[in-house]
């Protein structure tokens, strides 16, 4: 997966286009959410993802992985330049289930928060990377979402959670959770 990301931004920046290896692992044709997150030098450049998984896992990944390195509005397209620093993080998403708030494990549980006009997700590794609470990543998940923070009170507001099998690129390979 992390193979099959990189070499899509790498055709990218060449100009050309990515596609799956002939030799297709059997998970890539799992229907699955998943997010592709670009870092360089360690800062976060790129975060784009499907929470349902309409394509099958390999293309979503290509999908995610071009959107996240080059049309992330927050951030810059990468640069051929960035590459020698580029590390990538895939999150696979299990199935959305609904979660009483007081029962959400920070570390185990992303949140998908939702309204009838409003929808916003927080993978679970943002809890622990910012060091939240489990209040204050409800807050946080209410505000991507572009809700007032406590919008997860409300009877209107639909609360899910996820769990993730997260992939990472590092300095000395790859490593999974």
């Amino acid at each position: 997966m992390l193979a099959l990301a990189r070499s899509t931004i790498l055709s990218a920046l060449s100009g050309s286009t990515a596609k799956p290896p002939r030799a297709e692992p059997d998970c890539f044709a799992l229907r699955r959410g998943v997010f592709v997150t670009i870092h360089v030098e360690g800062n976060l450049r790129g975060c784009i993802g499907v929470i349902e998984g309409r394509d099958t896992l390999g293309q979503s990944i290509i999908h995610c992985a071009e959107s996240a390195a080059f049309h992330d509005a927050r951030f810059p397209s990468l640069c051929a330049d960035e590459v020698t620093g580029l590390r990538i993080e895939i999150s696979v998403l299990s199935e959305l289930f609904p979660l009483d708030p007081e029962k959400i494990e920070i570390g185990k549980h992303g949140l998908f928060i939702k309204t009838a006009h409003r929808q916003g997700l927080l993978l679970p590794q943002v809890a622990v990377e910012h060091r939240l609470s489990r209040e204050q990543f409800l807050e946080e998940t209410c505000h991507k979402a572009g809700l007032p923070r406590d919008a997860w009170r409300k009877n209107e507001t639909q609360l899910f959670a996820f769990t993730c099998e997260i992939l990472r690129e590092n300095a000395a390979g790859a490593t999974a959770e």
